[in-house]
């Protein structure tokens, strides 16, 4: 890749997430150093794009790692001065990392845009430890004399097992009103060590976060999903350095994230793909160190051993239930009637969790028919059960909701809880200032309103007598005789010559009759 000038652009690798984009840009300094013609740049969602701009201007960017939604917005910025599609006339090399990733999360759109501002004579590498259909079909449709290589661990075969060697994955089958209680006894036991904690939803990590953070005491947790957009690369540098702590997070973490000496990945909840499930164990037991992964399961979703054991060749050994934890729900209906925050962020979670599960990709096996809402209620240390379509017409009797009125529940927040007041105080008098309005209405639009249609039916009555009909009285009367006419005639009661007698005799409406056409006539019989 000869370059001579600054601003043009050799490579561009594209990435799923800004903590993959982080991680590449670091290691790729690494191998350009000691080569200081060639520059690059990181650009990522969470940074201000006007200074992307200026850096790209003043220090060039030979090589860019970006995310999709980052580098298209850059090649639109010719307003400031920014000619992308010109810099990257010189492009050699495109890499597209976790490839199936990238069209699996909505990229599609915006890699088709991308690869359109691009020229045609490039080389292009697609890197992914799943492959999909999608990415198949990219295959096909976007690369030229495509070759394909396959990596794996030495001494094993690729088709018994995809997961590493080191690895030793289990399952625990718990109640749903018993897993956070045995998540919680878990990590109580394993302080020193680092963990991954996997949810389905962004709500679900917000709020067993802050649940975790309250009930693991002496332990680094932190917190991390997709919709996080300024405080997600702290955090996540923050956490490699730590030697142990609990990293709550979503998928967003599950991908190609290099993660020094993590000993377990938890997930609580089972992903949403099959293939997401390797890849969240995949952050665990790398680069030749061991490693563990749990995943806990509801009694009813058990098939779904026997699933990844023949789909994604991941066998799983059972770990039993652990003895002797402690109920921490009560502890966590305390926090939700202590703070409405929290009380919030758990009506939240429930929902989302309800609408993650609907989607689930193995559906045959998570059916949400099957749950048990009211168990699943009570694992979440709910105080009463939200209201949402997939629980309509629905009754809990095993749900036994707190004898509270929610709305009187503070914010432990002084500052959010004057608001609140202030919300409610504002209202509170629309409330009664539209009931008041309301009422003065009805009273006065009794005889107003009755007034009015007679008037409106009135002008209408008026505007039809000016307006007239096209046809006039006499001419209707004629045209009522000749439909009598044909319907006898219809009906045989009188011959075809009286029915044409008749017709004559009508005068100047035989014309008009003759105009509508026998149809017209026949539709109003």
């Amino acid at each position: 890749m000869l370059l001579q000038k600054r601003g043009q652009v050799g490579a561009i690798i594209i990435t799923p997430t800004r903590e993959l984009a982080i991680q590449i840009d670091e290691v790729l300094s690494h191998f350009t150093k000691p080569f200081p013609q060639f520059s690059q740049i990181l650009w990522i969602g969470g940074r201000n794009p006007g200074e992307d701009v200026t850096r790209f201007k003043e220090q060039g960017g030979n090589i860019i790692v970006a995310t999709p939604g980052r580098l298209e917005d850059m090649f639109r910025r010719k307003a400031e001065g920014l000619d992308l599609t010109s810099c990257v006339r010189s492009l050699d090399v495109l890499v597209l990392d976790e490839a199936d990733r990238l069209l699996d999360m909505g990229f599609e759109a915006s890699i088709n845009t991308i690869l359109e501002f691009l020229p045609k004579q490039r080389r292009t590498g697609l890197f992914s430890a799943t492959q999909t259909q999608e990415v198949e079909n990219l295959v096909r449709a976007g690369l030229r004399n495509p070759v394909r290589i396959s990596v794996k661990e030495k001494g094993t075969a690729a088709s018994t097992q995809k997961t590493p060697s080191r690895l030793e994955n289990y399952y625990m089958v718990c109640k749903a009103d018993e897993k956070f209680n045995q998540l919680v006894h878990f990590l109580r036991n394993h302080k020193q060590e680092k963990h991954l904690v996997f949810f389905s939803t962004c709500a679900c990590v917000e709020y067993y976060g802050r649940a975790l953070e309250a009930l693991v005491r002496s332990v680094t947790i932190m917190c991390i999903h997709g919709k996080m957009k300024y405080k997600r690369n702290k955090i996540f540098m923050e956490f490699r350095k730590l030697q142990s702590g609990i990293l709550v997070c979503t998928d967003v973490m599950a991908r190609g994230i290099d993660i020094p000496e993590v000993n377990w990945v938890l997930q609580y909840d089972p992903p949403s793909s099959a293939s997401a499930f390797v890849h969240r164990c995949g952050r665990t037991a790398r680069i030749g160190h061991g490693g563990s992964a749990l995943v806990f399961l509801l009694p009813m979703e058990g098939s779904y051993i026997n699933f990844l054991a023949i789909n994604q060749k991941c066998p799983l050994q059972e770990m039993k239930l652990q003895k002797n934890t402690v109920d921490l729900l009560p502890k966590l209906k305390s926090m939700a009637l202590a703070d409405r925050a929290m009380f919030e962020k758990g009506m939240k979670a429930f929902v989302s969790y309800v609408q993650a599960y609907a989607k689930h990709e193995c559906n045959l096996i998570f059916r949400l028919k099957d749950l048990d809402f009211a168990s699943l209620a009570r694992g979440f240390a709910l105080l009463r059960m939200p209201r949402m379509p997939e629980l309509r017409g629905k009754q809990f009797p095993d749900f036994v909701p707190v004898d509270v009125n929610t709305d009187t529940i503070p914010f432990k927040d002084k500052i959010r809880e004057k608001q609140r007041q202030k919300l409610l105080d504002q209202q509170r008098k629309e409330k009664i200032d539209n009931e008041g309005r309301r009422k003065f209405i009805k009273n006065k639009a009794w005889s107003k309103q009755k007034a009015k249609k007679e008037k409106k039916k009135k002008m209408n009555e008026k505007r039809k007598r000016k307006e007239g009909s096209d046809i006039e009285d006499e001419d209707m009367e004629e045209l009522l005789n000749d439909t009598r006419l044909l319907k006898k005639f219809k009906k045989g009661k009188i011959t075809e010559e009286e029915f044409e007698k008749g017709l004559l005799t009508s005068g100047k409406r035989t014309v008009k009759v003759a105009d509508l056409g026998i149809s017209d006539l026949e539709a109003d019989c």
